[in-house]
């Protein structure tokens, strides 16, 4: 006797969407660029030497890059140096932000999830997936869940097999 078992998949069936914050990563390359090498004697930052930098730089190698400025040495760098890098940065690099590769990270993600309307997501359950091959900063699943919390029916994180409950509108 042939016994024949129909193997129901019971995720694909929950109607839940899955949100995969790693769409929203942009592959391209982080850098930082360091204003401390600026610096006359690693102390303070000489206009002139400053402006002449800028002016003879070769602001094409940061092209289509993602760009953190930071200043690393201890020392009092005026705002209109970081003005200055970024004025320059800006036409060639695809993201110049102040700060590290984390804040970098970070004001991407928020940038990219800004571009999600959110009533795609009215009245859905959502699975914000929580592993994979890249780093997502925390910040962007807090910004995910302020994007979706007014319109979803539910939030959960994880995996649609094993999820960690987050939101549930009372109905």
């Amino acid at each position: 006797m042939e016994i024949q078992e129909n193997i129901i998949n019971k995720v694909a069936n929950s109607g839940l969407i899955t949100l995969n914050l790693e769409d929203f990563y942009h592959k391209g390359e982080r850098v930082l660029y360091d204003i401390k090498d600026n610096l006359f004697h690693g102390l303070m930052l000489r206009e002139k030497d400053f402006r002449a930098f800028i002016k003879e730089h070769d602001w094409a190698q940061y092209q289509g890059k993602n760009v953190g400025i930071i200043c690393s040495a201890d020392a009092i760098v005026p705002t209109w140096a970081y003005m200055l890098l970024a004025n320059k940065l800006q036409p060639v690099a695809n993201e110049v932000v102040f700060g590290d590769l984390a804040t970098l990270d970070a004001v991407m993600f928020t940038k990219a999830l800004a571009k999600i309307n959110p009533q795609d997501y009215a009245d859905e359950r959502v699975v914000v997936k929580g592993c994979g091959d890249i780093d997502i900063p925390v910040s962007a699943y807090v910004e995910v869940t302020n994007l979706l919390t007014p319109v979803v029916k539910s939030i959960m994180f994880g995996e649609p097999c094993s999820t960690v409950p987050v939101y549930k509108r009372k109905d």
